[in-house]
């Protein structure tokens, strides 16, 4: 795809910007951790909120989308969708705790609510998982994706493209810190969303309207196995046919049946689908578990609790803790998962179902099924578009890259060097201290960028390496849970939880290496499934052993080890006075706060409502529902206010 002068103008503005916003910062960034790190604890809601929604939206995630789409079918979105009712304990829970806490990282946490030799280690042991294997992966997904992007859009060698983005966003990452991260984040986000937005309305019209769409692949539903189906017996019997004229006449029907197949998307009853269908295979038969409803229903009721970012997830905690007081950051996170769940999903599905119009069979296509969508970019976009939506993809992976390496260089900083290495107490004084530890945070940058570099190199699913990352802190959720709640958990509880998680999720990747390998086939990250007792472990099915030996695991560690000390507890439940199950330590603490627990139940329906109410309102209406669409609306906006009327206007800060 040539870009046009006009193209490559909009490009260099947004490159300007964004090296411009960096050296605006770069002074005030620069003078402390707490600046570089968390913007001063400065930030209004609107900021927040939407530097949450913006990191989330990376250049991976539209091609994520369309891959679900593309072969699942819609449905496979339940895989992250699941999520908001984990990000609601985010909003009405955890944000105004995290503000409470004052911390500078989550994991600055553990050595406020536990004590010793074994919180000590925590930190240390789960600032090196998350900084280093967590971090690397995430962005290794995310600079494999803007090098497919930057391949098929611009039909150049897709690394040269990747790395001038790298250069660029570490650039004014190195410069400004946290500030540079927010402040381009707001840009980003509303170049994206233009972007995205876009593209649907063009490529519907192109194909000739919504309607046009659905009905074209609602009728090739099933037609595409069927004639793989023909397509395997006609090469059965080519295999046992002499007969030089039978012979003939089977190959040129297979021909005919192969050129058939690569006019015909791959769509199932599933496609069009928002819940997969209940299978007719009984509960406790294999068939079931196999089946896409079995994958949602775990997703539904293990996924969402049990994963390591229940209690917000460190770059959303990040956030969480730069608000200006708790009402900001209860609001910022609320308009996160608004935005995050209903408002940005609806013009990736769009297109992806337009690309399977468009491109009908992308098997032997480099990149699979997620090329769909910057095939639909190259196809459609003129001059000026397409400028657009290059920088709307750039800014996706800045936003992304940016955000996760300030996050990481915190960790290695605060949780690690400053912790085990060089305390504020070796300098003589306060500002040099500082000083110093903001460059080590660059040098710590740049060391990260280069290794997430080589990561990215070795991965090609981003829906594979998306959940090798939840089943690596399946089981540890409910741990992050209830150690605001519950006085008896200690860091033995949380080690146990997240070593179990991460030795299980290793070790099934091992074993599909090692049967990939036996049976001579190349190996790619992340991407075959272990096979056991001749049973394909898919992710979900990986969730139902991780899960369940995670808690037993760590509840017998619990009870055989001892309660964190007194004076820790005290401590602590002092500082952020959560309520919840702290019986022997509340009446030696003076309530200074609203416990964040009263009312949860109601704020978290209230939530759903508003949440899933207006995303699934917006899809029925792009499917032309407009009765059912409008509503959900209606149940989205009473559940918003709820939530203002019960909680928002009520908080006191």
């Amino acid at each position: 795809m040539a870009l046009s002068l006009l193209d490559w103008l909009i490009i260099a503005v947004y490159i300007i910007f964004s090296l411009g916003v960096g050296l605006f910062f770069y002074k005030r960034a620069s003078s402390s951790t707490s600046e570089y790190f968390m913007a001063g604890r400065t930030l209004p809601w609107w900021v927040v909120g939407t530097s949450m929604v913006a990191t989330t939206f990376a250049a991976d995630t539209p091609l994520a989308i369309t891959e679900f789409v593309r072969g699942p079918g819609i449905w496979q979105n339940w895989f992250w969708w699941n999520q908001l009712l984990a990000g609601l304990l985010g909003v009405f829970l955890f944000s105004r705790l995290w503000r409470r806490a004052e911390v500078l990282t989550d994991n600055e946490l553990i050595e406020v609510r536990y004590s010793g030799k074994p919180a000590a280690g925590l930190r240390l042991f789960k600032a090196g998982v998350f900084a280093i294997l967590y971090n690397f992966i995430v962005m290794g997904w995310v600079i494999n994706a803007m090098a497919s992007i930057a391949a098929v859009m611009l039909d150049m060698d897709k690394w040269l493209a990747v790395w001038v983005c790298v250069a660029i966003a570490l650039s004014y990452s190195l410069l400004s810190g946290f500030w540079g991260v927010v402040v381009t984040d707001m840009v980003q986000f509303a170049i994206a969303m233009f972007g995205s937005i876009a593209l649907a309305v063009i490529a519907v019209n192109h194909v000739g309207g919504m309607d046009v769409i659905l009905e074209k692949l609602r009728g090739f539903t099933g037609e595409h196995s069927a004639i793989e189906s023909g397509i395997q017996q006609l090469t059965a019997q080519l295999a046992t046919v002499t007969d030089s004229l039978r012979n003939a006449e089977l190959t040129a029907s297979l021909e005919g049946l192969k050129q058939q197949l690569s006019q015909t998307p791959n769509v199932t009853e599933n496609t069009l689908s928002f819940i997969p269908p209940i299978p007719e295979a009984g509960f406790f038969t294999l068939a079931f578990w196999e089946s896409p409803f079995s994958q949602f229903l775990v997703y539904m009721t293990i996924l969402w609790w049990s994963i390591y970012n229940t209690d917000g997830g460190g770059y959303i905690i990040q956030r969480m803790g730069s608000a200006k007081d708790e009402r900001h950051a209860l609001l910022a996170t609320l308009w996160f998962n608004l935005a995050h769940y209903a408002l940005r999903v609806w013009p990736w599905i769009v297109v992806a179902l337009a690309s399977m119009v468009m491109f009908t069979d992308l098997g032997a296509h480099e990149l699979g099924s997620k090329a769909g969508y910057p095939l639909v970019m190259k196809e459609l976009l003129g001059s000026g578009m397409r400028g657009i939506l290059v920088v709307s993809f750039l800014a996706a992976f800045m936003s992304t890259i940016d955000t996760h390496l300030n996050w990481s260089a915190s960790y290695i900083i605060n949780d690690v060097y400053k912790r085990f290495f060089k305390p504020e107490s070796a300098f003589k004084d306060q500002d040099t201290a500082q000083r110093h530890y903001v460059v080590i945070s660059k040098i710590a940058t740049v060391v990260l960028m280069l290794m997430a570099a080589y990561t990215a190199i070795q991965m090609q699913s981003i829906e594979k390496a998306w959940k090798f990352i939840a089943a690596m802190g399946a089981g540890i959720g409910l741990v992050l849970i209830l150690r605001w709640f519950w006085w008896r958990i200690n860091a033995w509880t949380e080690i146990a939880a997240l070593s179990t998680s991460l030795i299980l999720s290793i070790v099934f990747e091992l074993i599909a290496y090692f049967q990939t390998s036996a049976a001579g086939m190349p190996y790619e990250l992340f991407g075959p499934d272990p096979v056991l007792f001749g049973v394909t472990l898919q992710f979900h099915l990986k969730l139902l052993i991780i899960v369940p030996i995670s808690i037993v695991s760590w509840l017998i560690v619990t009870f055989l080890t001892k309660p964190e000390s007194e004076a820790t507890l005290v401590s602590f439940y002092q500082r952020v006075q959560p309520g919840g199950w702290w019986a022997p330590i509340e009446d030696k603490v003076t309530i200074t706060l609203q416990p964040v627990s009263k009312g949860f139940l109601g704020n978290w329906i209230a939530g759903v409502a508003m949440i899933w109410g207006t995303t699934f309102a917006i899809g029925q209406m792009v499917f032309g529902n407009w009765g059912i669409g409008l509503t959900l609306l209606v149940l989205a906006l009473t559940g918003f206010a709820y939530i203002w009327k019960f909680t928002i206007s009520k908080i006191n800060v």
